[in-house]
């Protein structure tokens, strides 16, 4: 195997910033932080091209207009955290946990997303164009104006989730629970509905969106 060149091999040689600490600018590509826990820490512009953060804590952090691209997440968790306006390009992150957390207009182009367990968390404008959800529970979680568009939503639960004006063209809803769901401004023409779970207000919705005239 060829050894990599130079600047191009990982860089454990970095060490996570202490509680608190705040970042901009930095680069922190293919460092090595597996296991590490980040608390209180804000990284403004930084980037973390093909970092291993595998089993990463973050706690209450903020990654402001980050770039990630191919970074490795898979098993971290994170608490009270946002990930504001980044790119996650080809990032691998099954196995996360996001409790608390904003995610609000990040993008996620061919990123690996479940298995992943999101708690009160607030998806709204992100990208997710043809990201694969299916079975996951994003239940009650924020999806306003989310540019979902050809994404694979088989089988999720999105009971009482927020999809407000959420774009959902070419998405893929068969088995999915969309009872109670916020569903102002969707298309519902958008997509195909067979086997979706809806509540009474969302069916008159769809009646209407179809042309039929439903009585008060």
């Amino acid at each position: 195997m060829l050894a990599a060149g130079p600047g191009r091999g990982p860089r454990p040689h970095v060490r996570p910033p202490g509680p608190g600490a705040v970042v901009e600018g930095e680069d922190f590509a293919r460092v090595d932080w597996w296991g590490a826990e980040l608390d209180g820490v804000t990284f403004t512009r930084c980037r973390f091209d093909d970092a291993g953060l595998e089993e990463l804590v973050t706690r209450r952090c903020v990654f402001d207009s980050c770039m990630l691209t191919g970074v490795r997440m898979a098993g971290s968790r994170h608490t009270g955290s946002a990930f504001l306006s980044c790119r996650l390009d080809r990032a691998r992150l099954f196995d996360a946990v996001w409790e608390g957390c904003k995610l609000t207009g990040s993008q996620f182009p061919g990123a690996q997303l479940r298995p992943m367990t999101t708690i009160d968390s607030d998806w709204s404008w992100t990208s997710l164009r043809g990201a694969d959800l299916s079975g996951v529970d994003l239940s009650g979680q924020r999806f306003r104006e989310a540019d979902l568009t050809d994404a694979d939503l088989r089988e999720c639960d999105l009971s009482g989730a927020d999809l407000d004006r959420a774009r959902l063209q070419g998405v893929k809803l068969r088995g999915t629970d969309l009872r109670g769901a916020s569903t102002d401004g969707v298309n519902w023409l958008a997509f195909e509905l067979t086997g979706v779970r809806l509540d009474l207000v969302q069916a008159v919705q769809v009646a209407r969106a179809h042309g039929a005239l439903v009585a008060d």
